[in-house]
């Protein structure tokens, strides 16, 4: 089970700031159950964003799709007649939701519009035990929607290091570099700049496995156990 948090507004705001026409896709499973980026979530947030620029003299467009799955390109290919009428793609997936979107779509910017916290297993309902660490402060709107996290060696922020070789990473040459992917990524989409963008670091200090619970679940879990 992936467990997500919607970013802050004013965050999302910052990100497509100058985009004109924006889509926001959801995703109907993992973060439709944790409430964070289902079909409700995406109509609530492009109904913020559509009253937040009631007042500009030249209001941005919103969009709002839902598929079942971002991590599935076979759903992913339902956006392929409507992707082409907006300037940006705004996701509320997980990271790999969010990659893969950003992956089918490379000529289009995609960002993340929720932070991914949690990734684990359903013990039962609204009772999830983590099996692998997710870092909690997404930056796949400012690296072309490729995560250098997992795709990078060293898990580098903010890159490239000094051991990028040709293409591949230092420490073995079947290994792409992700910060040269990133760069390829966003000079296709006319924005090389945010290479020169500082990430601040992560807190990474929270090394112990989770057991989380959603809100309204404490007695089933009391009772379970």
């Amino acid at each position: 089970m992936i467990v997500a948090e919607r970013k802050s507004f004013a965050e999302i705001k910052e990100m497509i700031e100058g985009y004109k026409k924006v889509l926001v896709v959801g995703c109907g499973t993992c973060v439709a159950v944790c409430l964070a980026g289902g079909e409700k979530e995406v109509g609530v947030l492009a109904a913020e964003l559509k009253l937040s620029n009631k007042g500009s003299s030249d209001p941005a467009g919103f969009g709002e799709a839902t598929v079942q799955r971002q991590c599935d390109m076979e759903f992913l290919d339902e956006l392929k007649d409507i992707v082409g009428e907006y300037d940006a793609l705004l996701s509320m997936a997980c990271g790999a939701g969010i990659q893969f979107l950003a992956e089918r779509y490379p000529e289009i910017p995609v960002f993340p519009a929720v932070n991914t916290t949690f990734i684990g297993v359903n013990k039962d309902v609204g009772w999830y035990e983590e099996r692998c660490k997710a870092c909690g402060s997404c930056v796949l709107g400012m690296t072309g929607g490729i995560c250098p996290v997992t795709m990078c060696a060293k898990s580098l922020f903010n890159g490239p290091c000094g051991g990028t070789n040709h293409k591949s990473c230092e420490i073995n040459k079947d290994q792409p570099c992700a910060w040269y992917m990133i760069y390829e990524r966003l000079a296709k989409q006319g924005r090389l700049e945010n290479i020169l963008k500082i990430s601040p670091p992560n807190d990474w200090r929270n090394t112990k496995p989770q057991t989380l619970i959603q809100p309204g679940y404490e007695e089933r879990k009391a009772a379970a156990e």
